[in-house]
């Protein structure tokens, strides 16, 4: 036993080792079955890359536990098993260091957003880095005063050192966390946040007693045995229930799949509980529809708006229409709901405005760089100056060339049915896809249903 306890290989090492192997299978699992079962695209943002971060990080902390510890039996001792590049920058910096500060990143942003109103001042990548220097920084003294022996343990002061790091990016997610707990959020983000904080706290109490025992009783072999293996498998446990939550999508949660995130949405107003009523007519006119009428005052008829739409994305051309469809139940939440209002306003900007956004709009960056840089995100003429001149471009684009096209033709004649028939009214009707609308997922609009060939419009890239 003393000989398996210095150089690994005890049968609970091993036991160790296929529990930690199990959570990492289950965390990948965990990480690719959303995209794979419900066919979420992934996103371009920051609500993808500091998840797959999270990820990474927690993969380097199980694998720096086994290479720090020697749970495996080497017969020699080779440069990449130094116990400076596993204990110190592996474990520390790349692994419990970048999970800790992904999630200072993401609870940062939603205090910016909801409690400031405005979108973060800093980008999330550099933020992110900002605050993972302190953790650099002291890998970086460890190195170079070279405190651990040859079972890569350290003494007491630099344990107390280690920890206190630890400790304090726990103390920042609390202090996060009592700054927004005001906020009524609408898809349990404060929970999630508050779990993530119990598991932070509990995971360095286990791993302080570990390092404890394994520092001051190195002469007990079982003793030393036991602490290992509790350490690797409360590590691989709490890697799993970190994640058994996630607050990096408020409406989707891309890293669990439990039964109540089932419940799918097709659009954002749908998520956020906004009835289809007012610019959404329940009954409206069955009369031949006038070209002459402004397209302002056309679009308010759910018909007619839902052809213009599918018509517009047979050109490639549907992001002005989607974004005007959005803007519109946006205006519909009451300005005393900020929160709501936020939601939406988030959803839009990330969809439309953001460069580089899935369906981004054809807008001035004067008007572009208004948005972004709004003092709050609720107000009601947030997106007022980019909709006048996105409604100019589709009157001198799309609008010209909808009246000779087959989907005015099709609305006409569904009209002149309705008019004879009334009972068509939920017999039939447009079969509008709400894939450019989707809550969850970033949208390729080049995925159509209809071929340009045959839907009457000409090319506006040139033109717009």
């Amino acid at each position: 036993m003393a000989a398996c306890s210095s150089k690994g290989g005890c049968p609970s090492d091993y036991v160790a080792l296929s529990a930690a192997l199990l959570s990492m299978i289950l965390l990948l699992l965990k990480a690719t079955l959303p995209y794979m079962i419900h066919k979420i695209p992934r996103s371009k943002g920051s609500s993808f890359w500091l998840v797959a971060i999270q990820v990474i990080a927690s993969l380097n902390l199980l694998l720096s536990i086994v290479m720090a510890l020697n749970f495996l039996k080497f017969r020699k001792r080779h440069w990449w098993r130094s116990c400076y590049l596993w204990e110190v920058w592996i474990e520390g910096p790349l692994g419990f260091g970048l999970l800790l500060s992904c999630r200072n990143t993401q609870i940062f942003q939603l205090y910016y957003i909801f409690v400031k109103r405005r979108l973060p001042p800093i980008r999330s990548y550099i933020f992110l880095l900002l605050i993972l220097l302190p953790w650099v920084a002291l890998a970086a003294v460890i190195q170079i005063k070279k405190p651990l022996n040859d079972r890569c343990h350290m003494g007491t002061l630099w344990i107390i050192l280690v920890m206190g790091l630890h400790a304090l990016y726990v103390v920042a997610l609390i202090a996060f966390a009592g700054a927004v707990h005001h906020v009524e959020f609408r898809f349990h983000e404060l929970k999630d946040l508050w779990r993530g904080i119990l598991v932070s706290s509990a995971s360095i109490g286990i791993w302080v007693a570990a390092y404890v025992v394994n520092e001051v009783r190195e002469d007990i072999s079982w003793l030393e045995i036991a602490s290992r293996f509790l350490l690797l498998v409360m590590t691989s446990a709490l890697v799993l229930a970190f994640f058994s939550f996630s607050i990096s999508q408020p409406l989707v949660s891309l890293m669990s799949l439990r039964k109540k995130n089932q419940k799918e949405y097709k659009t954002m107003s749908q998520a956020l509980g906004i009835p289809d009523s007012g610019i959404l007519l329940q009954r409206e006119s069955t009369s031949i529809l006038d070209p002459n009428e402004p397209l302002e005052k056309l679009l308010l008829n759910r018909r007619f708006r839902q052809s213009f739409m599918e018509f517009a994305d047979s050109c490639l051309a549907g992001e002005s229409v989607h974004f005007y469809d959005e803007v519109q139940h946006f205006d519909k939440i009451p300005i005393q709901d900020s929160v709501r209002r936020i939601y939406m306003a988030r959803h839009i900007i990330e969809k439309y405005i953001a460069a580089g956004a899935p369906m981004e709009v054809n807008i001035s960056h004067r008007i572009r760089q208004e948005i972004l840089s709004t003092n709050d995100l609720s107000h009601t003429d947030l997106f007022k100056n980019a909709l006048g001149e996105l409604m100019l471009l589709m009157k001198l684009n799309l609008a010209r060339d909808y009246w000779s096209s087959m989907y005015f033709m099709k609305l006409e004649e569904d009209i002149r049915m309705r008019a004879v028939d009334p009972e068509m009214e939920h017999a039939s009707g447009w079969n509008f896809s709400p894939r450019l609308s989707s809550v969850h997922c970033s949208d390729d609009p080049f995925q159509h249903e209809h071929s340009p060939r045959n839907s009457g419009c000409h090319n506006h890239d040139s033109e717009l």
